[in-house]
């Protein structure tokens, strides 16, 4: 049985959506259990609403009266609530072997400082990063790393990313990744001082499949299996690519309200294709991002989860845990001397 700890109250939507989320994974796969962290007598109200002894059986709640916010600072947050269900979910994470991954909708900044402070790096990682999965135009999906655990960077970060981003893929069933790095063009020279100093790591390792500099225009086209960047221009490229789908769809929206009877009727003649798109770029698909470089697997929901992406993102670590990527990223870093 593999067991992972579930921040109930982190996101938008808890507890309720988490839950939901939580049994749905448990229906799902046979061999998961949870550790439940948050408010325990309303947890344990959810559950007895729902009758249901098998799912009862796997799962275990404990009691986190305190909830971390997204308007705290994430660093005296951490300090600050101790008793928090993402402080404690850590903790527990931390000293519990049986325990083997962890996921939370909630404050970005606060899993990110908790993961690092109390679960710990793996020896060797100088900078955990965000992983988050992208759809691309081939179907298949692209890692993108880091997308903004780490606003700067050094070049040995973008040479451990390139790393572990690789581990992560191969944990996805790819073979022999190809790796990108995000930069302003595709020729070899561009980029700051930072790119052309990582490009020149990425293409000394001779274990990484490097295919060169990325543009951010070609981070979907299926062409990479892992791209790398830092923190900060990851996070621009994540945000512009999310924007854009949202404003593609709206302005089809509009466009056909506004475009009469024949529009209209263009639309239901196309609409398992608007809605095979739909699912192709939906983040509920991927779970969340993957934090890697710390001990144990974190998976970091969407703020705005619901039922359905909780699900995925306990199936995601769930599969991580399975196909050992902590284990994969031990083997393949290189550390700075």
């Amino acid at each position: 049985m593999t067991k992972i700890i579930v921040d109930v109250y982190g996101g938008d939507y808890a507890p309720k959506e988490i839950l939901d989320g939580c049994v749905a994974a448990l229906q799902e796969e046979s061999e998961l259990s949870l550790v439940l962290f948050g408010k325990e007598n309303e947890i344990k109200d959810y559950f007895n609403t729902l009758n249901d002894v098998k799912i009862q059986e796997r799962i275990e709640i404990v009691e986190a009266p305190e909830v971390i916010s997204n308007e705290e600072a994430p660093t005296e947050a951490v300090r600050r609530r101790p008793d928090s269900s993402l402080v404690k979910s850590m903790r527990r994470l931390k000293e519990d072997d049986s325990c083997e991954g962890f996921i939370s909708a909630g404050s970005t900044g606060a899993v990110l400082v908790g993961a690092t402070l109390i679960a710990g790096r793996i020896r060797g990682i100088n900078r955990p990063a965000l992983a988050p999965l992208l759809p691309t135009v081939t179907g298949k999906q692209v890692i993108l790393i880091d997308c903004g655990a780490n606003i700067e960077c050094k070049d040995i970060n973008l040479l451990q990313f390139a790393q572990m981003g690789k581990a992560y893929a191969l944990c996805n069933g790819v073979e022999n990744p190809r790796i990108g790095l995000l930069s302003n063009g595709a020729e070899d020279h561009k980029g700051t001082t930072l790119n052309q100093e990582a490009f020149k790591l990425l293409k000394e390792d001779k274990s990484l499949n490097f295919l060169g500099n990325c543009e951010a225009r070609d981070i979907l086209s299926g062409n990479y299996d892992v791209v790398v960047s830092d923190g900060f221009n990851g996070n621009i490229a994540l945000k512009s690519a999310e924007g854009t789908a949202n404003a593609v769809f709206s302005l089809l929206k509009e466009g056909i309200m506004k475009g009469g009877l024949r529009a209209k009727l263009g639309y239901l003649m196309l609409k398992p294709v608007f809605k095979e798109l739909k699912h192709k770029v939906d983040y509920n698909e991927n779970g969340g991002a993957c934090f890697l470089g710390v001990n144990k697997v974190i998976v970091k929901a969407h703020g705005a989860s619901k039922a359905k992406s909780i699900k995925a993102a306990l199936l995601q670590c769930f599969k991580l845990i399975k196909s050992d990527v902590v284990g994969k990223i031990k083997e393949g870093i290189s550390v700075e001397e």
